[in-house]
């Protein structure tokens, strides 16, 4: 007799007995039937009660109903609510007679539960990677990492931005979408108290949905999840249900989970509220699902279809009190939805790693620290590689390279991966894994659909497609790999649209579009999509939304990659779009934006211009970049931060730059480590973003391009913290035969007199280095010794040398004085801000400089707290010297020498030492032809000095008086010497002279008569409108030969516009004029317009920044811009607004308009104004528009 009608007979003893006791027991217990409530199951319905009309019909309705084990349980039940406990009792010990005492709940599947809870950390505890050899596990504990699971519903804008962003922005935003929860939060009560009893797990491919599921099962397993809640976990992976053939059950479903065949099934069916069913990847699942209702089974033990058995437990038909989480990619939820149960199921979702979480991967992953760390931060550091690794097998897949290549003893510099290397990895292993599923086979054959749904998105730049979209493409059925199902409210209903797992694959299959062989999938008029040289061309004019596009455009057409798409894709690539390509970055418009001013101050030009490096780093093909480099010359960087990667793309395409002769690095950020680690080395973290923190690593890249660039000729590393250590590095690539390298630029890197040494053998070695500054670093007595051999050996071709605050002391200038008696190749010295220099060392100097080989042109000694003694040495020195042209002495000693900062200069010349000097200039052997003596302390009596010396030198032409309080009696004195017929001076500087009014009385006959006087300074005195009508009379005189005239900072307002426009239409001689920092407003500008619009106009350059002028003022300026012949440049910083430079660029689009740069300010345009802008240089491809960036 089997167990289940040994249960109904005992069922029908009890009813035998109930009508053969107390009369009405049999219906008082059909009754009591009618309301039996057996943990929330609805009672029997009245009707098919009282078609029980006899004992054995309703002992065979109660077991259909409830089901056997279930039906004996309900008949305890009742019997006890009815009073009948004498029954109730005997039916209980008649159930543990028939069951047998090792055969009840609570003895048996106890017991087998520690034998089974073994099975399953056996079975469950280890995972195997793809790529594992034979045997190779890992324990899924070491490598499984927390992901982010949400069970709130996103909004549609959310998710557009969870899409698009990158880097560490992305993780952010993943971060704040929602709560997280963990996996034992899953089955907590809601906000209205009810629990679960269906979970959905929802989440993209490869993001972890089974890793997810088999660390449920495990962690219960090791008694350390759902205790309480559940008996029994089984796993049931419906990719291997698939290959089921065979009718099942339920029963048979929780056999298969257990390690033996003595599993007490039946027992464990009988508490089926302790049971959790996890389904693992619905989504794979071939079944159609459109079961009627009927042909569901309410039996566990009943063989049926497995889709019926599915059905039926998703249903609720089957085992009603179990629980269940299922996994499924986005895309299946609405044909799971037709199958669960309403009001019995909750929904979450798997987003991926967090950024800690990432870092913790990477971790477990390596397991050793360094190689942990070097490898995330190496990732961290690319963007790209960063926001890929929030999905599980993307980063496992970058974990996996990077490993080989350490294990190989590569450098991940040199030899990692590129982006599209990756995500081309990325699309075979989601491929891969699913080679056993028709799947593989509908994505080769959608993948052209799929690659043309991708650019239709990127031109009409939308992420999120509706599924008449998807249908346009030839997609009738969404490609559940690579497509994500979103679901989101609207209005009174929800809306399904559909999106790539990131904008980054939308991008990637994009580019895959343009490099396949084309097939039309879709109507040529039905897309947004554009031919490819469309796409170079939008890509040319700034930097924009396609970018990433085109540089897996590049990395697509490696050769090696695209065999490697033929051969796993089953696709053909087009024969002609690398030749495309190549013809595209040789070409205009690309290569007007390499334009060097047009660079020095364009934050987002500077960036586009490492995108394209980054472009040319994807395709990895020597010859082809070479190509594409040939025509730089010049690299020049500012005010940038370069990341690891940027460093590594920069470092291989310079490489392979073979026309290459200067490279300026300046002001930037060389960022080496994660600020958040605390390794050894260098403060990765400026304190003023000047700094650029090139460390000796780097400097061990530069050796190499120094040693295989022979094109390199300039290279300026200001501000870095290389140290000794990096400048020997340096100097190993600098001795090197190939290197030919002119200018070297160490300023304030942090040297000794260490490293001395080391360039002084390269001074002895290279022949072509002509320029070295080694200002701000503390070099000191005996490390200028040591470069002072260099520099005195016959094979130096050293001639320019910056050595300003290095500690030179006085002995030290006693090795100077011999580099000057024998050196035959420097030609200047710049000694400034040596406070400690004293007379000695100047008297030492002096000597050398007197030498009859001395060669020196150029010496500057700004600051060098020089006494009466030091200006007699070098009035000696200009009264005999013929080689010294220029000599610098500028700036005052400001309270006390060991208070002054090194920045700041100390040279009180004052009279006396002006008289001395004035002895040796006015020597008729001087042949010096520029003095600087900015800040010098001078007084009118210097100035009547300096006036003789203008009436009788023959060789001065430039001379810096800016910062000295000469007044207008100082500015009398030295008229009187620049109206004599033989002075010779071109170039004035007078900034800040305290000249007012009356001063330029005296300057006005000097513009009239003076011959040779080219450029004038008066920027920052008070000269008022009264002065500019005074200096008019003279800059209109026929004879005037003054070319440029600085009045930046003068107190002008309208008035003085009114005198300067005639001056506009009559001299033959100005080209440029400073007005910046005056009170000019639209009036002025309206008066200046009326010179400038003259057809006699000469002027070429205007600055007019902050002057007040609105858009009323940029409506005078646009008709100069349309008719002047002779302005070329024009700065208009200010806040002009949209509407003022709306009329500037119908002036500059007009084909009469001669302006080749305009200055604005960024800060007060608008992101319209500014891409009309870009819409104007589109027009005028040689016009360049500086937006400076405040």
């Amino acid at each position: 007799m089997t167990t289940d009608k040994n249960l109904k007979e005992i069922l029908l003893d009890i009813l035998d007995n109930l009508s053969g006791e107390k009369e009405g027991d049999l219906e008082r217990f059909k009754f009591s039937l009618e309301n039996a409530d057996y943990e929330k199951k609805a009672p029997i319905p009245k009707g098919r009660l009282q078609e029980a009309d006899t004992r054995m019909k309703l002992v065979d309705l109660l077991c259909e109903y409830y089901k056997e084990h279930d039906a004996v349980n309900v008949a305890i039940s009742v019997l006890e609510k009815i009073n009948l406990r004498d029954s109730a009792d005997k039916l209980k010990e008649a159930r543990k007679k028939v069951l047998g005492p090792q055969q009840t709940p609570e003895t048996s599947a106890n017991a087998y539960r520690v034998k089974y809870r073994e099975h399953i950390k056996n079975k469950y505890s280890a995972i195997k990677d793809m790529n594992a050899r034979l045997g190779e596990n890992v324990k899924l504990n070491s490598r499984y990492t927390k992901l982010i699971i949400v069970n709130e519903h996103r909004h549609r804008k959310q998710r557009e931005h969870e899409i698009m962003a990158l880097g560490r922005r992305h993780a952010e935003i993943m971060a704040e979408r929602a709560s997280p929860i963990t996996i034992g939060d899953l089955f907590d009560s809601d906000k209205d108290g009810q629990s679960p009893q269906i979970v959905v797990l929802q989440g993209a491919a490869g993001i972890g949905k089974t890793l997810t599921a088999r660390k449920i099962i495990l962690d219960w397993a090791n008694e350390e999840l759902y205790q309480s809640r559940f008996d029994y976990v089984f796993y049931i992976n419906c990719r291997e249900i698939n290959l089921v053939s065979e009718q099942g059950s339920v029963e048979d479903l929780i056999s298969k989970n257990c390690p033996d065949q003595n599993a007490p099934t039946k027992e464990i069916l009988m508490n089926p509220e302790k049971l959790l069913f996890i389904i693992d990847g619905f989504d794979e699942l071939r079944f159609s699902f459109n079961q009627p209702t009927g042909n569901l089974c309410s039996d566990p033990c009943k063989k049926q279809p497995v889709e019926i058995i599915l059905s039926s437990l998703f249903g609720k038909e089957v085992l009603h009190k179990s629980y269940l989480i299922i996994t499924t990619r986005p895309t299946a939820l609405e044909k799971l939805g037709q199958c669960l149960k309403d009001g019995h199921c909750t929904y979450a979702e798997i987003l991926g790693f967090s950024e800690h979480e990432r870092k913790e991967y990477f971790y477990k992953f390596f397991g050793n620290e360094e190689q942990a760390r070097k490898a995330f931060n190496f990732v961290k550091d690319n963007e790209m590689l960063f926001t890929m690794c929030f999905i599980p097998i993307a980063c496992w897949i970058i974990c996996t390279v990077l490993k080989q290549q350490m294990e190989a003893g590569e450098d991940l510099a040199q030899t990692s991966d590129t982006i599209t290397g990756v995500y081309m990895l990325y699309l075979f292993s989601l491929l891969e894994g699913h080679s056993s599923n028709p799947e593989k086979q509908q994505v080769q054959g959608n993948l052209k659909g799929l690659c043309s749904l991708a650019a239709d998105g990127l031109w009409r730049q939308k992420i999120l497609f509706e599924e008449e979209d998807v249908k346009k493409h030839g997609l009738d059925k969404p490609d559940s790999l690579f497509l994500n199902e979103n679901m989101f409210q609207k209005g009174i209903v929800c809306e399904r649209v559909y999106s790539f797992i990131h904008l980054s694959f939308q991008e990637f299959f994009a580019a895959l579009f343009y490099v396949l062989e084309k097939e039309e999938t879709a109507k040529k008029s039905e897309t947004a999509i554009q031919s490819v040289e469309k796409l170079f061309e939008k890509c040319g004019k700034s930097r924009n939304y396609l970018m990433l596009t085109v540089q897996f455009l590049f990395g697509l057409l490696n050769k090696k990659r695209m065999e490697n798409m033929e051969k796993n894709l089953s696709c053909k690539f087009s024969p002609k779009i690398k030749n495309n390509l190549l013809m595209w970055v040789k070409e205009k418009p690309f290569l007007s934006l390499f334009n060097y001013d047009k660079l020095l101050s364009d934050k987002e030009e500077m960036i586009f211009y490492l995108d394209y490096f980054y472009c040319l780093y994807e395709i990895q093909e020597t010859k082809f970049v070479q190509s594409a480099m040939n025509h730089f010359t010049e690299l020049k960087f500012t005010h940038h931060t370069f990341t690891k990667m940027d460093q590594i793309v920069l470092q291989f395409c310079i490489k392979n730059c073979c026309k290459l002769e200067s490279v300026h690095i300046e002001k930037c950020r060389f960022l080496t480590e994660d600020p958040n680690e605390d390794s050894p080395g260098p403060c990765k973290w400026p304190l003023r973003l000047e700094w650029c923190h090139l460390t000796d690593a780097g400097c061990r890249a530069l050796s190499a391009i120094l040693r295989t660039t022979q094109s390199l000729t300039e290279l300026k590393l200001p501000d870095n913290k290389l140290g000794d250590a990096g400048v020997r590095l340096l100097c190993e690539g600098l001795k090197h035969p190939n290197c030919k390298l002119q200018t070297l630029d160490l300023w304030k890197c942090r040297l000794t007199g260490a490293c001395c040494g080391d360039l002084g053998a390269v001074l002895r070695t290279s022949q072509s280095l002509t320029e070295l500054n080694l200002g701000g670093n503390k070099l000191g007595e005996a490390g200028v010794r040591r470069l002072c051999e260099g520099l005195k050996h016959p094979n130096c071709k050293l001639q320019r040398l910056l050595m300003w605050s290095c500690d030179v002391t006085d002995a030290c200038c006693g090795d100077l004085a011999a580099v000057f008696r024998t050196s035959q190749s420097l030609t200047e010295l710049d000694l400034g801000a040596h406070y400690s220099l004293g007379d000695a060392g100047v008297r030492r100097l002096c000597e050398g400089l007197k030498h009859p080989n001395c060669k020196l042109e150029r010496l500057k000694l700004w600051s060098c707290h020089l006494t009466d003694a030091s200006y007699g040495d070098l009035a000696a020195v200009l009264s005999t010297s013929q080689s010294l042209t220029e000599l610098n002495l500028s700036h005052n000693k400001l309270v006390s020498v060991s208070k002054v900062p090194q920045v700041l200069f100390d040279n009180k010349l004052g009279d006396a030492r002006v008289q001395l000097l004035c002895e040796g200039l006015k020597h008729p052997n001087c042949k010096l032809q520029k003095l600087e003596l900015w800040d010098c302390g001078l007084t009118d009596t210097g100035f009547g000095d300096l006036a003789a010396v203008l009436r009788t030198n023959q060789s001065l032409t430039v001379l810096n008086l800016g910062g000295n309080k000469l007044g207008d009696a100082g500015v009398r004195l030295l008229c009187d010497g620049l109206k004599h017929p033989n002075g010779k001076l071109q170039k004035l500087d007078l900034k800040g002279c305290s000249v007012t009014a009356t001063g330029c009385r005296d300057l006005a006959p000097v513009l009239r008569t003076s011959q040779s006087l080219t450029e004038l300074s008066l920027r920052g005195n008070n000269l008022g409108d009264a002065g500019v009508r005074l200096l008019c009379e003279g800059l209109k005189h026929p004879n005037c030969k003054l070319q440029r005239l600085d009045l930046r900072y003068c107190g002008v307002t309208a008035t003085g516009c009114g005198d300067l426009a005639p001056v506009l239409r009559t001299s033959q001689s100005l080209t440029e004029l400073k007005l910046r920092g005056n009170n000019l407003g639209d009036a002025g500008v309206r008066l200046l317009c009326k010179g400038l619009k003259h057809p006699n106009c000469k002027l070429q350059r205007m600055y007019l920044g902050y002057c007040g002028i609105t858009a009323t003022g940029c409506g005078d300026l646009a008709p100069v811009l349309r008719s002047s012949q002779s302005l070329t440049e024009l700065n208009l910083w200010g806040k002009l607004g949209d509407a003022g430079v709306w009329l500037l660029c119908k002036g500059l689009k007009h084909p009469n308009c001669k302006l080749q740069k305009l200055h604005l300010t960024k800060g007060y345009l608008s992101e319209e104004m500014r891409a009309e802008l870009d819409a104007v240089k589109d027009t005028k491809p040689d016009l360049v528009i500086e937006l400076l960036d405040w």
